[in-house]
């Protein structure tokens, strides 16, 4: 066995030499043929190769600008003091950026992380590790580039912080434009994606609702990935070119691993995309399997300094990866016809067909249209076999598999919109899809080849200039309108608890009004806005009770369970009237606790008490004997929880 793969190393050295050395002359060979010289050609080539680069590169730094531009005017940012621009913050933003601050006012950096990963300031009566718990390395990166640059004395933390996570986006454009552009081999696809991915902006990042959101970190980094994994499967790669896309894939996958906890879902997908692509031979084996080896190491590297995190080791992606590993060596070892090696095999084999048998089924006539059949000799431009090129049947099969995850969960539209708009752009600016095309209708009037480098080009041209003209006076105004945002009532709050609250206060609330507190004053609270905890989950869901149909003894002896000292009421949440009834938090409440029982579409209450929230205002016993109104405004009521009750008639 260590000699069949000692020699299937060498001859695959060899090849790869041997196309190195063979690939100019057979270049020399052709240019000859069409009267063009070697330094032409380079130069042709080094000219699409600059003006492809600086085309991405600008686009990438225009959408990074756009997006900076459209944050000014939405929030007038640069006119706001500190607290109303940290109250644009919200729910679990604003706890993100919290630590970010935390860590610039720590004595040393050491003493931030140890702090951070010792926290037992945020949270009443629990300590927690919130660079695990909050994967919070975006924030040290940041903290980190931000002292070590010198840039205190030049920008202000929430400008370096945001400028950051808008630049990531700009590199996400960029690896679009990148992955387009390879599969297509025109940049002018690139440019199509890029206009695609900016007028769905809506349904392509959620940049706008959460700017220091994990995936809004993370995603540049899988996009990266995926472009350079694009460029690994193709089959017409030299080896340094090889070498480059395998290291950059290595380096992408890891980062993209430690920025955000649900990343491996995110891997698990595109090892399934792979898995199909390898078992319809249609990539080769020992690349794919050197993909597999990167999700390996990634998962074992992230487990080791994600102070061993268990959901690595549990990720579907590790169970599938394995299993793939474990069947290669079955294989290797099936020739030595022992018993036990049949039972292997039979296992080997269930375990590959179970999984691909339904999508084989459905997808190989799919492929056959896709390879279409063989043209005449004289006819190139790949002879219309698109099908036959790896790296584009790993995109469509990846898309496939996250449009499939956007119809069962609307939240994950955003994933799969981006590659739809790059999908999308190489399909209209491929002229091999065009040949592909061509072939199925059996084309002969027309010469494929003029035809298809001509289509290849006026159609994108025809859609970029109706694009232009519909879309670009729309962005252009909404760049030019000033937004309003003006929020006096939070910024009072926030006022008020920095001046007047004790420095041992803990306050209880709704999750993402707390993560605001916790931004904006430092003060302790008893819960957050976050759903990977168990602990913090019950928590949550305790103290929103206090918009439910409890007794004030009910939700007094729930408070000072958390050593909560105020209370914060939302007329937000409390007065809220939904769109659909049964939807809102105080509807959700009275279902879960058994307050409203829907029968034959009709719904009955009960309860002997009031709802709380509304209760509480009346300042009437048993109120008062448990909670004293402290401040109150248009939108929020404060409450000091006694600690001696007064019990009145």
């Amino acid at each position: 066995m260590s000699s069949g793969a000692a020699d299937l190393r060498q001859r695959k050295k060899q090849n790869c030499t041997e196309s190195d050395k063979m690939a100019p002359e057979e270049r020399n060979k052709e240019n000859s043929k069409l009267g063009r010289s070697p330094k032409y050609m380079l130069i042709q080539r080094f000219a699409k190769l600059f003006f492809g680069c600086l085309a991405a590169v600008t686009s990438g730094m225009m959408y990074a600008v756009y997006l900076s531009t459209y944050h000014e005017r939405k929030f007038w940012f640069s006119s706001r003091q500190e607290l109303e621009r940290e109250i644009t913050f919200q729910g679990d933003s604003a706890i993100y950026y919290s630590f970010y601050k935390e860590l610039l006012k720590a004595p040393s950096f050491e003493r931030g992380v140890y702090e951070l990963t010792h926290n037992n300031k945020t949270i009443s009566l629990k300590t927690i590790n919130a660079v695990q718990q909050m994967t919070l390395y975006p924030e040290l990166i940041a903290s980190v580039l931000y002292q070590a640059s010198g840039s205190e004395e030049v920008i202000e933390p929430v400008y370096f912080y945001i400028g950051i996570v808008f630049g990531l986006q700009g590199i996400y454009v960029t690896a679009l434009f990148v992955t387009s552009w390879v599969m297509s081999g025109t940049w002018l696809a690139g440019m199509l994606t890029v206009a695609w991915f900016i007028i769905n902006r809506t349904d392509t990042t959620r940049i706008d609702y959460s700017i220091p959101s994990r995936e809004n970190w993370a995603l540049p980094y899988f996009a990266c990935q995926v472009a350079a994994l694009t460029g690994y499967l193709k089959k017409s790669l030299n080896c340094s070119a090889e070498k480059f896309c395998y290291l950059l894939v290595s380096a992408s996958t890891y980062t993209f691993m430690m920025m955000w906890e649900y990343s491996h879902y995110l891997l698990f997908v595109q090892a399934v995309s792979l898995f199909l692509l390898d078992s319809f031979a249609l990539a080769q084996t020992e690349k794919v399997y050197e993909v597999y080896k990167i999700y390996l190491f990634s998962l074992f590297l992230g487990y080791l300094l994600q102070f061993e995190n268990s959901a690595l080791l549990v990720s579907p992606l590790l169970s599938l990866v394995a299993a793939l590993m474990l069947s290669k060596c079955l294989q290797m070892n099936m020739k030595k016809g022992t018993f036990m090696s049949r039972l292997l095999k039979i296992m080997h084999i269930y375990l590959v067909l179970t999984i691909t048998v339904t999508l084989n089924f459905l997808l190989k006539v799919i492929f056959r249209r896709i390879c279409g059949e063989p043209l005449k000799e004289t006819v190139k431009l790949e002879d219309g076999r698109i099908g036959e090129r790896p790296e584009i049947v790993y995109h469509v099969i990846h898309t496939i598999l996250l449009g499939c995850l956007a119809m069962c969960l609307e939240g994950m539209k955003y994933l799969w919109t981006p590659y739809v708009c790059m999908l999308a752009a190489f399909g209209v600016c491929s002229p091999e899809l065009w040949m592909t095309l061509f072939k199925w209708l059996r084309l002969k009037a027309v010469h494929p080849i003029l035809l298809a480098l001509i289509l290849s080009m006026a159609v994108p041209t025809i859609i970029g200039f109706s694009l232009w003209k519909e879309f670009f006076p729309r962005i252009m105004t909404e760049l030019s309108e000033l937004q309003e945002f003006y929020d006096p009532d939070t910024v009072e709050l926030m006022t008020w608890i920095k001046r007047q609250a004790p420095v041992a206060a803990v306050f209880a609330g709704s999750p993402q009004l707390m993560g605001v507190i916790k931004l904006c004053t430092g003060w302790m609270v008893s819960s957050l806005p976050l759903y990977n905890d168990d602990d913090l989950i019950k928590r949550n869901e305790n103290i929103y009770q206090i918009y439910s149909k409890r007794s004030a003894e009910d939700i007094y002896k729930i408070l000072t369970s958390y050593k909560a000292s105020f209370l914060v009421i939302e007329d937000s949440i409390c007065n809220e009237v939904g769109p659909v009834r049964g939807c809102r938090v105080k509807d959700l409440l009275d279902i879960a606790n058994g307050h409203v029982v829907c029968e034959e579409g009709d719904s009955y209450a009960y309860s002997k008490y009031g709802r709380f929230c509304h209760e509480i205002k009346m300042n009437y016993s048993p109120y008062v004997n448990y909670f004293t109104r402290v401040y109150w405004n248009r939108s929020y009521f404060v409450y000091r929880i006694n600690t001696v009750i007064s019990f009145q008639s």
